[in-house]
């Protein structure tokens, strides 16, 4: 389930950034909708969030970001309300080291939905990175740090290069490990906490007949779906079913099925060279037609386009 909650954010930009901090500093990261991380590098600070106390971090400690919630990190204990947002631009890192640095990591979704098993799971966790049990998540780590480096050149060059009219491309290929590192990490550190916290670090939904509909759409999401045969599957009846799923997703099950095929096209379209029809079919279009006409209206982009730009058209700013 790990694996699937995590592949279903690869339809989402995948951002690496590294900041540098000294002095009395704080930063608020607001509106994400997605799923991320922040790996605290040198020194130490404090996490903040609305409703629980502060947090200390220490060198090598992970937070991970479920699904998105408001936060921030601070040089001291402090009030979220009272953080500066975090600036667009790249941190710069000065001449010597930083009181305080890390590394932040995220997929930002313009479209689709993050995994109702990671929306259930506590908005923010902290693990701190048991590298005996877990050797491989030192080595993602430092690969991440070169990949931020890397992105962060590719920037400095392009801006640069503004100048002139001249467009600077990102390094081929920087792109794919980027989102190959965002995989190892999110499902390294999850693994690890659901670990550490044993049968209570298990996330259920609140309702096991919603939660054996969802994994069903998940399963098999080329299959003919319909609100009568998806309540037949959990043994309800078609208004009681609606009414229940809604209640507890947050939409109705052939709006939450129709968001879950355009979110596995688009990655299907970004990770796989199959044909647009063969795409259709496996998640669930009768033709090639409906399926370009389905995903035009979510992406604002034809299907065939979005696979050769990797865009996303309606972009808002990294996290």
């Amino acid at each position: 389930m790990i694996s699937q909650a995590v592949s279903g954010l690869r339809v989402g930009r995948e951002t690496v950034r590294r900041f540098c901090q000294s002095g009395p500093w704080g930063l608020r990261y607001a509106g994400l909708t997605g799923s991320g991380f922040h790996v605290v590098l040198r020194g130490s600070g404090w996490l903040v969030s609305l409703d629980e106390p502060p947090v200390a971090l220490r060198p090598g400690d992970v937070v991970l970001v479920t699904s998105g919630a408001d936060h921030g990190l601070s040089h001291a204990p402090c009030r979220l309300d009272g953080l500066p947002q975090v600036a667009l631009s790249l941190d710069q890192p000065g001449p010597g080291p930083a009181d305080f640095e890390f590394l932040c990591g995220a997929y930002r979704l313009d479209h689709g939905q993050v995994h109702p098993y990671l929306t259930v799971m506590p908005d923010l966790l902290v693990v701190s990175p048991d590298h005996d049990r877990f050797p491989a998540l030192r080595s993602v780590v430092d690969l991440l740090d070169g990949n931020a480096a890397q992105q962060a050149q590719a920037q400095s060059e392009a801006e640069t290069e503004a100048e002139t009219q001249s467009q600077v491309q990102t390094p081929q290929g920087a792109s794919v490990t980027r989102s190959a590192l965002l995989d190892l990490m999110l499902v390294h550190v999850l693994r690890q906490w659901m670990e550490d916290e044993g049968a209570q670090g298990r996330p259920v939904l609140s309702d096991p007949v919603i939660a054996a509909a969802l994994r069903t759409i998940h399963g098999e999401p080329q299959t003919q779906w319909t609100v009568a045969r998806l309540s037949e599957t959990v043994g309800m009846s078609r208004v009681a079913f609606t009414r229940r799923f809604s209640s507890v997703v947050g939409k109705p099950p052939m709006t939450y099925l129709r968001d879950w095929r355009l979110s596995c096209a688009a990655r299907l379209l970004r990770e796989t060279d199959a044909s647009l029809a063969a795409i259709a079919r496996q998640v669930g279009y009768s033709t090639e037609f409906a399926f370009a006409g389905a995903f035009r209206r979510e992406y604002g982009v034809a299907p065939g386009r979005f696979r050769q730009t990797g865009a996303h058209p309606r972009q808002a700013h990294p996290h």
